[in-house]
């Protein structure tokens, strides 16, 4: 089984990251392919970030059909998950996603932490667009500059292990997520030191992943996410264009 790791971010180190992460709890004889967003920012933090990291997501997809069983949008945020779903005839999997539904079948309530408080409307705006809200205890991020986007977890440990503690003590929190891509592979270091569930977001899209491609369900010839009608498009990029235009069997 092939699965692409596609980080909508330009940072390749993050990518590594979330490759060696996902790799403690992939299967044996799954690959999991690394892909990281040749053009953006070095992490999405923001709306407006997210809407391009969104486009390229979709590009990078295009570029790759064929190649893999599933993909994963290696950004907390999922930019473009829906569009990704209405496209594509394989499983795509959002890392937000995946660690808040993993999140709900550990507990009644999960709590987000992450580094930047940048983040947080993002964050929030994401976990309604799930539909989980009601799960959601608490969205907590530490608020001080870091030196580097690849280094961040081993940066700031300290103070997310106090601020993943802090949710469970003051909002009651049954799980807690570790959310973005910089943080992949933290959780396993420090569960011991939180006294709940922690959740890495590629872990559980590489879990869903897998799990999907084995149920392989029909691709959506009805309902919201069945594929648009064939449209021209100007600029896009060439694989990105024959797909939209149905250009692509």
């Amino acid at each position: 089984m092939k699965i692409l790791v596609a980080n909508p971010n330009t940072s390749v180190g993050v990518t590594d990251r979330l490759v060696t992460s996902g790799k403690l709890v992939a299967s044996p004889g799954t690959e999991l392919i690394p892909m990281t967003a040749p053009r953006g920012v070095p992490y999405i933090a923001t709306r407006a970030e997210a809407a391009i990291g969104g486009a390229v997501f979709l590009e990078m997809l295009a570029e790759r059909r064929g190649t893999m069983d599933a993909a994963i949008c290696a950004a907390f945020g999922d930019p473009a998950l829906g569009g990704a779903r209405e496209l594509f005839d394989f499983p795509v999997v959002g890392m937000a996603e995946a660690a808040m539904l993993v999140a709900c079948t550990l507990g009644r309530s999960f709590a987000i932490v992450s580094f930047s408080k940048s983040l947080e409307p993002w964050f929030a705006e994401i976990v309604a667009w799930h539909g989980l809200t009601g799960r959601c205890a608490a969205i907590r991020m530490l608020d001080s500059a870091f030196t580097s986007i690849t280094e961040v977890a081993e940066e700031k440990e300290q103070l997310l292990i106090d601020l993943a503690n802090k949710t469970v003590t003051d909002n009651g929190a049954d799980v807690v997520i570790l959310a973005g891509a910089p943080l992949a592979g933290l959780a396993n270091k420090i569960r011991e030191k939180v006294p709940v569930p922690l959740v890495d977001g590629i872990q559980a899209a590489v879990t869903m992943a897998e799990g999907l491609v084995r149920m392989n369900p029909r691709k959506a010839t009805a309902g919201t996410f069945k594929r648009p009608a064939a449209k021209d498009s100007k600029g896009l990029a060439g694989p990105l264009a024959d797909l939209i235009g149905h250009r692509d069997a």
